[in-house]
């Protein structure tokens, strides 16, 4: 494994973990903001704030590759740890509901564009035979991040309150220089726009092969032709009942975790657990979803994506569903390590999945349509459970909510094909 890939990865990493962060720190402030008495915020406001940040995701998922095309990766995932960082200082000072709103959406569109980014990075510098491995490694940074601004909160957020949580979030900032000298750029980049000298260089420096990403002028411009007929094909006879079987699969995965990692410490309060208890839960659940995608990639490669995905969404289900019910701690450590196995976990092996199932020419539009169209879900669920909370129904119900979305999206994931090479 050469140097510049431990340099990479690592930085793709530590974009990650302030991206997990970023995301996870409203959830476990969640239940000091609504105690906070100057803005008197109701479930329903809450929820509809989680949301910006996801709603921000999806515009940012969107421009990302606009913005990466005029500036290049290296670039961008500068510009894009920039904003996040300082849309978190901004949340720091947030004098309103409103404008913490504004600076969570402003942020979540600066986080929309890191993964696409630190992805493509982290592959095209790794080692062929080791991209799988790379990948989830790159990957854990996300549930860390969440593991830190639960471990943080549990020790800052009652003597210094929410502002400090949010000021710690601004940190990354000062790590872009270190990206934008250290960190090269991408040579598909470099090729597309014709800088052949460039990427030569970078290519023969850190022993990459032009051959695999030096695409033709002309098949850019078929490929271009094709955009179109890719998303009719995926609704094609062949491939209409995988596609609308990964959508709500999609769709249900992230209504479960972004509406759990925004409202589990909250919910948990309220199930009549202390505000360290209820902290100390989130961290569990992201700490057993980095563990979870690693392990749960193994077993996909032994014994099948669909089988391992159906089994553990299935699991995380009943675990969730089980939460309802007040038990002994060491109980619902178990369960939240079931349930975060079971959704963020199973989500990295879903992207692979999908990958896996259509052909080359189709798979980034499979792939881009069902993450899209999950995204809606991603938005729904701490909007629901805030909806629910005004509504006064029993707490029950909130995890029954999300139960019942894990029991979907398991039944969706066996009603996919079988695919025709086999096993994926």
């Amino acid at each position: 494994m050469p140097a510049i890939t431990y340099i990479v990865v690592a930085v793709c990493w530590f974009a990650m973990l302030a991206d997990g962060y970023d995301l996870g720190i409203y959830g476990a402030v969640l239940p000091s903001l609504m105690e906070y008495q100057e803005w008197n915020l109701t479930p329903t406001k809450a929820g509809a704030i989680g949301s910006y940040a996801l709603v921000g995701m999806l515009v940012g998922a969107i421009c990302v590759g606009t913005i990466t095309d005029m500036i290049g990766r290296k670039k961008t995932l500068a510009f894009c740890v920039s904003l996040f960082s300082i849309m978190m200082a901004f949340s720091a000072m947030a004098n309103s509901p409103a404008m913490l709103g504004l600076w969570r959406f402003l942020g979540g569109i600066a986080l929309g564009g890191v993964i696409p980014t630190v992805s493509a990075l982290t592959i095209e510098y790794t080692p062929v035979q080791c991209r799988s491995l790379m990948y989830a490694v790159m990957y854990t940074g996300y549930p860390i991040g969440g593991v830190l601004g639960a471990l943080l909160s549990m020790y800052f957020l009652e003597d210094y309150g929410w502002r400090l949580l949010f000021w710690i979030g601004a940190i990354p900032v000062l790590v872009v220089p270190f990206i934008l000298k250290y960190l090269p750029e991408s040579v598909s980049f470099l090729m597309t726009k014709n800088r052949r000298e460039e990427a030569e260089i970078l290519a023969k420096r850190y022993n990459i092969s032009l051959d695999a990403i030096d695409v033709p002028k002309c098949e850019q411009v078929q490929e271009d032709k094709r955009r179109f007929v890719n998303v009719s094909a995926l609704f094609s006879p062949q491939y209409i009942r995988a596609t609308i079987c990964f959508w709500i699969s999609f769709f249900m995965g992230l209504l479960m975790i972004y509406g759990l990692t925004t409202w589990l410490p909250k919910l948990m309060k309220e199930a009549g657990y202390p505000l360290g208890s209820s902290l100390r839960f989130l961290m569990v659940l992201n700490l057993s979803c980095a563990i979870g995608s690693l392990l749960a990639g193994r077993l996909a490669d032994r014994w099948g994506s669909q089988k391992i995905i159906s089994i553990s969404y299935f699991l995380a289900g009943l675990a969730i569903a089980l939460l309802s019910i007040k038990s002994s701690i060491l109980v619902v450590y178990t369960l939240l390590a079931i349930a975060g196995f079971g959704t963020i976990g199973t989500t990295l092996i879903m992207n692979a999945y999908i990958s896996k199932y259509f052909p080359a020419e189709n798979r980034a539009t499979a792939l881009g349509w069902a993450i899209g169209f999950g995204r809606i879900g991603a938005i729904s669920g701490p909007i629901l459970i805030g909806l629910f909370m005004s509504w006064n129904l029993e707490l029950a119900w909130s995890f029954y909510t999300f139960a019942i979305a894990a029991v979907i999206a398991s039944i969706m994931v066996l009603f996919i094909p079988k695919h025709p090479g086999g096993m994926v």
